[in-house]
């Protein structure tokens, strides 16, 4: 009978400590992340004053209006390429590539929440991923159709052409998201995949 009641007692008390525990991580996410939406689009404003800058509006944007300041992507270039010609909406492109958030509490060069390569980028060292731009998130879409073989950039993308308001899995609401991007390759539908290179 002692037993049944320590028994009853754990599966009572079990639901109220994972209810505290949720509680506790949300409570750490949101503590992380504080003003989140705020930092996301001040930071965007500075993006669009920033002279220096490439701007690169949207494809998914009228190109003949003006758009707002969430309608571009602002680009560094680190290297640039070499060639005229950049791949198309259908085209896949061989990319090396780290995406992270802004700065947070914990991360100071903000959080690496995807990237094929680790530490410092080099042409020889990194590893590659094959996309289309159609399965990619409208600012990454248009920053590697803008991009040449050999192009290297740091690109800034609004969350507006990111994840925008929902989030997705470790990437929180209104994040702004911020990728090296190497171009390695790309190619059209029905030609050869092409073997991979290094610079």
């Amino acid at each position: 009978m002692k037993h049944l009641r320590y028994l009853l007692l754990a599966v009572i008390l079990l639901p109220m400590s994972v209810a505290v525990s949720s509680c506790s991580d949300n409570s750490e996410s949101e503590e992380e992340y504080a003003n989140w939406q705020q930092t996301n689009e001040a930071k965007v404003t500075e993006w669009a004053a920033n002279g220096s800058l490439m701007k690169i509006k949207s494809y998914t944007k009228d190109p003949a209006t003006e758009g707002k300041n969430l309608d571009y992507i602002y680009v560094e270039v680190l290297e640039e390429g070499k060639g005229d010609q950049t791949p198309l909406f259908t085209d896949t492109v061989r990319v090396a590539y780290r995406g992270r958030l802004l700065p947070s509490k914990s991360y100071a060069d903000g959080f690496p929440f995807d990237e094929n390569f680790k530490g410092s980028f080099a042409w020889n060292r990194a590893d590659v991923t094959d996309f289309t731009p159609a399965s990619l998130v409208d600012g990454f879409a248009t920053a590697v159709m803008s991009m040449r073989k050999g192009d290297y950039w740091r690109v800034h993308i609004p969350y507006s052409l990111g994840y925008g308001t929902a989030g997705s899995s470790n990437i929180p609401a209104y994040s702004d998201l911020v990728f090296e991007i190497a171009m390695f390759d790309f190619w059209s539908p029905g030609e050869d995949k092409p073997d991979f290179k290094t610079r």
